[in-house]
């Protein structure tokens, strides 16, 4: 399954919208891999793997605090735009592209968790199943398009899968 770019993605998973704040603990020598996640309120999650390619203490230490500095600004930049829902009591579906690891995924889902939602549900277009079995104890429920056998990257199963940039993010927020 191939989808034209993220919103025809997003326009058969959302209703609501609300932003994130929550950031990949990118691996060293290779930022577009995650080794983990990290929240605003400062929980993390940290893959099993991180060590074996290079997340020592001192380097998580360190991109733990860019990565909460990042969300800082981005949490001013965005709250003007779309103040936060209060998910207490309602249900919460929480939508990406698609997930390869899952780490950012699981740190939105344990900071929602913490909100108390009635239900909370995580919804994909795509992701390898090994993935979605980390997920799944994070959420109500996962609702998956697409579970291929041969996974690489998000971005393969995108005809046009460019960086979104805060920008993008800001002009979707006010339209919304």
């Amino acid at each position: 399954m191939v989808f034209a770019n993220r919103h025809q993605a997003a326009d058969r998973l959302a209703a609501a919208l609300a932003a994130y704040k929550g950031s990949k603990l990118r691996a060293p020598f290779n930022p577009e891999f995650a080794i983990g996640s990290i929240d605003e309120s400062g929980w993390s999650y940290i893959a099993d793997y991180a060590e074996s390619v290079g997340g020592t203490p001192a380097y998580l230490a360190q991109e733990k605090q860019t990565q909460l500095d990042t969300i800082r600004k981005r949490r001013a930049q965005y709250t003007p735009l779309r103040p936060p829902i209060d998910p207490a009591g309602r249900t919460v579906i929480v939508v990406d592209d698609g997930l390869a690891t899952g780490a950012t995924m699981i740190s939105a889902l344990h900071a929602l968790r913490a909100q108390k939602p009635a239900r909370l549900v995580c919804a994909v277009p795509v992701a390898p199943a090994d993935t979605l079995k980390k997920i799944r104890p994070y959420a109500d429920e996962v609702v998956c398009l697409s579970t291929p056998m041969h996974f690489q990257a998000v971005g393969q199963f995108y005809a046009d899968f460019p960086q979104v940039e805060d920008a993008e993010v800001e002009a979707i927020l006010k339209q919304a």
